[in-house]
């Protein structure tokens, strides 16, 4: 499903964010990236989500080149940061329509799945409430619902984990794997913790200042 070979990647002329990265990750696989801060976690989810584009090494998603990837077509990836992207003076309805309504549905199939969301991820109460006012756990729930409305072949998590409390942190763990690794979703989860990553994944990659320390 994933290869990358040998990737690098520079912020500046002296600073690596990744070296010489490769591994692979099969399809269904649900894999760890595990390290400490700045260790290049967020870098290689963002280089898989085309965020960043790396100076040197190549990337593949189902045998394709990523540059060459049509995310609107070839391949449904869902990427989920450890700040939510919203438009944060917008309802929480108003950020739900707005994606269904990019993906050309009519006005009653846009309520009937809103609605539907709504009740499933139990946010009812939060229809109306602009989403600068939710918790960030509620954000990070959010994040996770609004991923429902596609069929993803790619999940990539960055480290959501850190800010929560422990009963916040039970529900989002448990949201991932019914998600994703249950439905046998390739998840890339980015973490610092090796208790999160023997729960949501069966494989960790070890990430050590920008470079694979073991896999």
């Amino acid at each position: 499903m994933i290869k990358v070979k040998n990737l690098c990647l520079k912020y500046t002329k002296e600073y690596y964010a990744l070296y010489d990265v490769s591994f692979e990750v099969k399809k269904g696989e649900s894999v760890a990236l595990l390290g400490e801060e700045n260790s290049g976690k967020t870098s290689m989810l963002r280089v898989l989500a085309g965020l960043e584009k790396p100076n040197s090494g190549e990337v593949y998603i189902k045998d394709v080149p990523l540059k060459k990837i049509d995310f609107s077509c070839d391949v449904e990836m869902g990427y989920i940061p450890a700040t939510p992207v919203f438009f944060p003076k917008k309802t929480v309805y108003e950020n739900l329509k707005y994606i269904l309504k990019t993906r050309k549905y009519s006005n009653s199939e846009i309520e009937e799945k809103i609605n539907e969301l709504l009740i499933n991820y139990n946010m009812e109460k939060l229809r109306d409430e602009k989403v600068c006012n939710l918790t960030l756990f509620e954000q990070y729930v959010l994040s996770i619902a609004r991923l429902s409305f596609r069929k993803l072949d790619i999940i990539l998590i960055d480290n959501i984990f850190e800010k929560l409390q422990p009963e916040q942190l039970e529900i989002i763990e448990s949201m991932i794997v019914k998600e994703y690794v249950q439905n046998k979703v390739t998840t890339l989860v980015a973490t610092t913790s090796e208790d999160i990553a023997k729960i949501l994944t069966k494989r960790t990659i070890r990430f050590n200042l920008g470079s694979i320390e073991s896999n």
